[in-house]
Order: structure tokens, then C-alpha cells, then sequence
């Protein structure tokens, strides 16, 4: 297994190597400065939607903001490549949130347009949960443990179960809610165009 640093250390040398200042990074990405530096200090971790805004403000995909190697050491694919990626779940980057632990997959397969997560939803109510995550690009989830109640703001709240699925676009306000009282559970895949 390739050697990660954390995300804080990531952001970190990531943001320095594109010679930005916290204040530059928080006014490209519109995520406040404060909250940047709590990431690189480890002490606040940044939703899918977010890890997507930061890499836009990069300049990067996501990938790179859990990589360990410097810009410009990422091996280039021909388009026509055959690739493949394998993730053992014990070695899955996992980023916890207010409403959400998600499990970052395929890490290793650079410039990729979909974003495999395993996400265990945390959250029950949209009143807790907040504001909608709104991203680019569509996205596909599927429940692989206990019961999940989609919310999106065009459309009534559906309840999954166990093998129910949903695919949406995903720059439509959306959320997952916890349904039952086993864990909940999805696997959603974050189709980037």
C-alpha cells in the first residue's frame, strides 16, 4: 500500500505548492479561511461537496487532496489505458462530517470521473442536517445497510430500503437521512462531467 499523508497535510502542501495563502484559497472556494485552517490543523474535516469546491480552488481533483505524491509525479494514463483500482475497506480514506462518515474508495486511479463512497449516514432529520449538498455532475447511490430517506428539493421524500437505489443530478439540493434504527448505510457514486 502507497503511503497517504492525512488530509490536513495534504491540504497543506497542496495549497503551498500552488502558492496560494489561506485568505486566496478561502476567497477561490468560498469556504471561509477559519475553517481551512482548521482542516490543515486537523481539527474539522470537509464534506464531498466541499473536498470538490477545494479541489476546484486547487486546481486538483479530490484525488490529489488525499495523495502523497507532489504535483507532477501522478502517472499519466493514455485515454485508451486499461485500468483498474482495488480497495481493501480497512484501507479507504474515511472523512467524518456532521452528517456523514464517508469512505473515500479507488483513491489510487488518477483522473477518473466518478467518485465511488461508502458513506454511513448519520443524520435523521433535515432540520439537523442543514443545508442541501449541491455538487456538479450526477450522482448514483444505492443502500447496502438499513433504510435511508432521500430528500431533494424538487421532488417529495422517498424512502429506500435495502437494494433501493436513486440516480439524480446532483447540482440539485439534496440529502440522505438515516431511516431506521440499525446503521444506515449507501453506496453513492459521484459522476463528475
Amino acid at each position: 500500500m502507497k503511503p497517504r499523508l492525512s488530509l490536513a497535510e495534504s491540504l497543506r502542501t497542496v495549497r503551498k505548492e500552488c502558492g496560494l495563502t489561506l485568505a486566496e484559497l478561502a476567497a477561490r472556494t468560498g469556504i471561509p479561511r477559519t475553517t481551512l485552517s482548521k482542516v490543515e490543523n486537523g481539527k474539522a474535516s470537509l464534506t464531498y461537496e466541499k473536498l470538490v469546491q477545494v479541489g476546484d480552488g486547487l486546481g486538483v481533483g479530490i484525488t490529489r487532496l488525499f495523495d502523497s505524491k507532489p504535483n507532477g509525479q501522478e502517472a499519466s494514463h493514455p485515454a485508451n489505458a486499461r485500468r483498474r483500482a482495488v480497495t481493501h475497506l480497512d484501507d479507504a480514506i474515511s472523512v467524518e462530517s456532521d452528517n456523514y462518515i464517508n469512505s473515500y474508495l479507488s483513491l489510487d486511479l488518477l483522473k477518473r470521473r466518478a467518485n465511488p463512497i461508502i458513506s454511513n449516514v448519520k443524520t435523521r432529520t433535515l432540520e439537523k442536517f442543514g443545508e442541501w449538498i449541491r455538487h456538479e455532475g450526477e450522482e448514483f447511490a444505492i443502500v447496502i445497510e438499513g433504510e435511508i430517506e432521500f430528500c431533494c428539493e424538487d421532488y417529495a421524500p422517498v424512502r429506500l430500503k435495502l437494494g433501493d437505489s436513486v440516480y439524480f443530478d446532483s447540482g440539485m439540493g439534496h440529502a440522505y437521512l438515516a431511516a431506521s434504527d440499525s446503521p444506515c448505510r449507501i453506496l453513492a457514486v459521484c459522476i463528475r462531467e
